[in-house]
């Protein structure tokens, strides 16, 4: 916006000649927007702080909470997923088993060929990996590095084409379940092995 600075006075030779002073409204507009904008700056308050911060701790403390369960199931995964592969290796053991003479005992686990007079279950020992115990088969007591006991249940009378057998996998080896024992976890299988 420009104002009139001075008129110059009137002759009656010249017209009338107004000079103008600029001055700008820019600088004022400016400073006055710079004032409006330090006051109004968006912050949070001291509570909103707080509220998020009690907020953040309780999804945090609850998915700490969350990861002792997340453990134990997967270790009782794990454990389920090594019984299953030992109920597997007894399977094939019993079925390469039927391939032997007469009078011979299995190779890997060694179970009790041919079956038909046996009526007690083999017991059979396993570390932590699944891998078996060598000599452990039948022993009155677990072996002291022994996490899985299996339990070979024979089942009676076997047929001409078909043997059948029950085979349970438990956990910790020390928990005898033939004997009223509750073991911690158990996986168990039926085998019909074809002559």
């Amino acid at each position: 916006m420009e104002t009139p600075a001075a008129v110059a006075p009137a002759s009656a030779s010249s017209p009338i000649t107004i000079h103008y002073r600029s001055t700008s409204v820019l600088p004022r507009l400016a400073l006055s927007n710079m004032k409006r904008h330090l006051h109004e700056t968006a912050a949070f308050s001291l509570v909103e702080v707080t509220l998020a911060m009690g907020i953040a701790a309780f999804c945090l403390i609850t998915v700490f909470a969350l990861l002792p369960v997340t453990l134990k199931t997967q270790q009782a995964g794990i454990q389920q997923t090594t019984a299953n592969t030992i109920c597997s290796q007894i399977v094939a053991d019993l079925s390469a088993d039927m391939r032997l003479p007469p009078g011979q005992m299995s190779k890997q686990f060694n179970l009790h060929g041919r079956w038909a007079a046996q009526g007690t279950p083999d017991i059979l020992y396993f570390a932590k990996d699944g891998t078996f115990i060598p000599n452990s088969t039948n022993q009155s007591t677990a072996p002291p590095d022994s996490v899985f006991r299996a339990t070979v249940t024979y089942l009676q009378p076997p047929v001409e084409t078909t043997s059948l057998a029950d085979i349970t996998v438990s956990w910790p080896a020390q928990v005898d379940p033939l004997a009223g024992g509750v073991p911690v976890g158990k996986v168990e299988t039926f085998a019909a092995i074809n002559r």
